[in-house]
This record gives C-alpha cells, sequence and structure tokens, in this order.
C-alpha cells in the first residue's frame, strides 16, 4: 500500500512558518494521508472490533450460561446488563486517565486489564461471581472506547478525518461477526472456551504499543514539543516540516475539568449529545440484546437466529462505507439525519413484519443505515470539543450510552417476561431513534473544521 504521490504532496513547511506558534489542527490540514495513517486505522480497529466482540460475546452466549445456572429471562438480562454497569462506572474515568498519561498508553492498560479479568470471568464458578467479574471487565474495557475515536482523530489529515473515522467505527460488526463465529465454532465446549478465546484479545495491547504513536495534539498540550513534532514527522512521513523554534500549540481556554462540559460555552452542545448517545444507544442496543429471542418469538431456532444476526452484521458493512463516502460530501448533519431516519422507517417495517422475508429485508436495512449512522456520530462526539475536554466528552458519551444499555435490556427483558408481543417491544425500541432524529438537528456542523 502506498503514500499518495508525492508530487500532489511535496515536503513542505507549516504554514506561516515566521510565527512563533502555530495550531496543530493547522498542520493537519496540510499533513497528506500516508501509509502510517493506514496502519495505525488497522490497528485501532481491531481495538474497537475487540471492544465490540466482548460486548456481544456475553449475548451470544447467554443461552448457555443460562442452562448452566438455570436462569431466567431477568438473569439474563441483569448479567447482559453487568458489562454495561462496569462501563458507566469507568466511562467518566478513562476520559481523565487519557488526558493525565495520554491517549496511547490508556488503550494499552484498557487492553490488557480487560484480558486478565475478562479471562477469569471464564472460571466462574457460580452466577455471582460470574456477574462480579462481567462488571469488572466492563470497568476495564470501557477505556477502548472512549479513547480509541479520539486518539485516531488526533493522528488524521483534516479533509480525511470524517471518512476514516467512519471505517474506524465498522470494526463494529467484525467484532460481531468474529464473537458469533467464536459462539458457533466453540459452542460444544461450552460458554467457558468461547470467553478464553474472547479474553486473548487483550493481548493486541502489543501492538498498539508497537506501530500506533501518540496523539501530537495530546502531546503539546503537555508541551512535549518535540516529540509532538516527531509524531507530525512520523505521520507525514517527512513531507510536513517544523522548524525546532516554533511552539505547536492546542486550544487551552479550558484545562480538561469534567465542569467545563457544562461551562455556559459548551452546556447546548453537552447536553445534546449525552442525550443523543442515550436515545440513540437505547433504540440499537434495545434491540440488538433481545434479537436471537425476539426471532424465536417469531419461529426461528436459535442457529438460524444467529445466522439471521450474521447476515445482518454483513449488511452493517456497506452502510458504513456509505457513511463514509457521504459524510465528507454532505457533512455529519445531514447524513445522520438520513440514515436514522431511515432507521425509524426500516424499524417500523420490522416491528410489523407478517413474513419472514419481509422481517429479514427490513432487519438488514436497519442494519445498513443504523450502523452507518453511529460511524457518522463516532467521528461527530470529538469534533464537538477542544483537545482537553476530547476524551472527557467522549467519557461523557460512553457514560450515556452505557445508562442505556443497563436498563434496555433488563426492562425489554422484563416486556418479553411478562408477555409483551413482538410488534409492540420493537415499537417502543424504535421511539427512541425518532427521538434521536430530532435531537440531532440541533447540533453544529463539523465536517472539514480543524481540530481545536
Amino acid at each position: 500500500m502506498s503514500d499518495i504521490p508525492s508530487m500532489l504532496h511535496p515536503a513542505q513547511p507549516i504554514p506561516d512558518a515566521s510565527a512563533r506558534t502555530c495550531e496543530v489542527g493547522d498542520v493537519f490540514r496540510d499533513v497528506p494521508l500516508t501509509r502510517t495513517h493506514l496502519q495505525c486505522c488497522l490497528v485501532l480497529f481491531f481495538v474497537f472490533a475487540i471492544e465490540a466482540w466482548e460486548m456481544m460475546i456475553i449475548v451470544y452466549t447467554a443461552p448457555l450460561i443460562a442452562a448452566e445456572f438455570s436462569l431466567d429471562a431477568l438473569a439474563v438480562g441483569h448479567l447482559i446488563s453487568a458489562m454495561f454497569i462496569g462501563m458507566l462506572v469507568g466511562a467518566l474515568a478513562w476520559g481523565k486517565v487519557a488526558e493525565r498519561i495520554g491517549r496511547k498508553r490508556a488503550i494499552i492498560w484498557s487492553l490488557g486489564t480487560y484480558g486478565v479479568i475478562s479471562l477469569g470471568s471464564a472460571f466462574a464458578p457460580d452466577y455471582s461471581t460470574l456477574y462480579a467479574l462481567r462488571l469488572l471487565s466492563g470497568v476495564a474495557a470501557v477505556g477502548m472506547m472512549v479513547v480509541t475515536f479520539a486518539h485516531f482523530q488526533e493522528l488524521l489529515p483534516v479533509r480525511h478525518r470524517g471518512a476514516l473515522t467512519v471505517y474506524l467505527a465498522s470494526g463494529w460488526p467484525i467484532g460481531m461477526l468474529l464473537a458469533l463465529g467464536a459462539t458457533v465454532w466453540l459452542l460444544p465446549y461450552g460458554w467457558r472456551a468461547i470467553i478464553v478465546l474472547s479474553s486473548l484479545g487483550g493481548l493486541w495491547a502489543i501492538a498498539v504499543a508497537r506501530w500506533v504513536p501518540e496523539s501530537p495534539y495530546w502531546l503539546a498540550s503537555m508541551n512535549r514539543q518535540a516529540d509532538a513534532r516527531a509524531t507530525i514527522n512520523t505521520l507525514s512521513r517527512g513531507r510536513v516540516q517544523i522548524p525546532d523554534d516554533q511552539t505547536l500549540q492546542v486550544d487551552r481556554s479550558v484545562s480538561g475539568h469534567q465542569r467545563e462540559l457544562f461551562s455556559r460555552a459548551l452546556l447546548k452542545v453537552s447536553l445534546l449529545q449525552i442525550t443523543v448517545n442515550f436515545t440513540f444507544s437505547w433504540g440499537y442496543w434495545g434491540l440488538q440484546t433481545w434479537l436471537p429471542t425476539l426471532l424465536q418469538q417469531r419461529g426461528l431456532s436459535l442457529p438460524q437466529s444467529f445466522g439471521f444476526i450474521a447476515l445482518s452484521a454483513l449488511c452493517m458493512i456497506p452502510g458504513y462505507m456509505a457513511a463514509s463516502y457521504l459524510t465528507r460530501r454532505l457533512g455529519r448533519k445531514k447524513v445522520i439525519v438520513g440514515f436514522i431516519s431511515a432507521s425509524v422507517l426500516a424499524g417500523y417495517g420490522f416491528a410489523n413484519a407478517h413474513t419472514l422475508e419481509m422481517l429479514y429485508l427490513s432487519n438488514f436495512a436497519l442494519a445498513f443505515f443504523s450502523l452507518g449512522a453511529w460511524g457518522v456520530w463516532g467521528a461527530w462526539i470529538g469534533e464537538l470539543y477542544p483537545t482537553p475536554l476530547r476524551t472527557v466528552g467522549y467519557g461523557w458519551a460512553i457514560f450515556a450510552q452505557r445508562v442505556a444499555n443497563v436498563l434496555a435490556p433488563s426492562l425489554i427483558g422484563a416486556l418479553i417476561a411478562y408477555g409483551s408481543s413482538f410488534n409492540l417491544t420493537t415499537t417502543i425500541i424504535n421511539a427512541f431513534l425518532m427521538v434521536t432524529v430530532i435531537l440531532v438537528v440541533f447540533i453544529p456542523e463539523t465536517e472539514g473544521e480543524a481540530l481545536r
């Protein structure tokens, strides 16, 4: 894989080299896309895939765990929620950790500790122990989700940031497929073998340590000028030269405290993005966690349900590709409003499907549009905040998502346990997507803007 031709991006100084200071975001207007960026994309792509794998593996193994521990639907719902409770606890903390020790080291620590704790859960002797360990693995694993998107965005040229961040988000269906494949492959050996294999994802921390540089935005914010210049040189493969006497800087109007997210300048955007994360996550996760059960209500066997989910995950991939292509041309807002609106229509079709063919078609459309929107949304969140608050803002976004993830499985489980119809259950879930569309309209567009 080669770099963009050098005649298009010759070695060049940063803009206004005579100035004593320069914004890192302005430097990245001139940084070309190189093999180093694509290498970082591949490594962080699998970090996100591992996160998705870990979140979904407990859903796919839930029937096996329920059989061993004699669990009813409510207990299974609580077990699925355990990891999300842990993520809820850890989400706000990891944003601060990343600001203190760096993006790269936070991801490494998150991966490593998750792997160890998850491995321990495979040997849990009873339901209570398993619940506690899944909760702790959530505290550890959420660091990957809080930091990975912000880190990747801070490595990318401005004009490629949106499209490539959406591609990073496509690690989600890959993680789902890996988790599903592992479940089917190791099904004869039981859920413990499946969790052991899942835990080996923690070893990917070695790849992050080896092939992903630290964020030059963070390095500049820590006044590590030589390291920031070296990272930009590495990312541009020597094509952007920054004079030694020029100081790289980022927006220092904020200091990175949680309370600054709710200052007068940022209050509106923070409340909007936190609420959107809650409603969007509820609408998506409320369906995904109980999809095998809901499909069995429609007469599909468990293996058939897994096949249905696998096909849905495959439909997500072109959804990400379409969203990546469109976000650079139309902007974040138009793509998300369009895609989530289409998801609402697909969700309505799914709730009211009277034939198996209609069930498949509407769910595949739901997967295409909702995950495409998720990819763009993941890119949009970090662009709303200056560097000292970027991972902190992501922390609150993931916190809101995990609140929805904790509540949705248990409440949907209660609806199913007390005999709620398929149509009513999916309609309630779908209503949250409709609210999301309305809220997104009021968030400012950020396509083409430099990070602060």
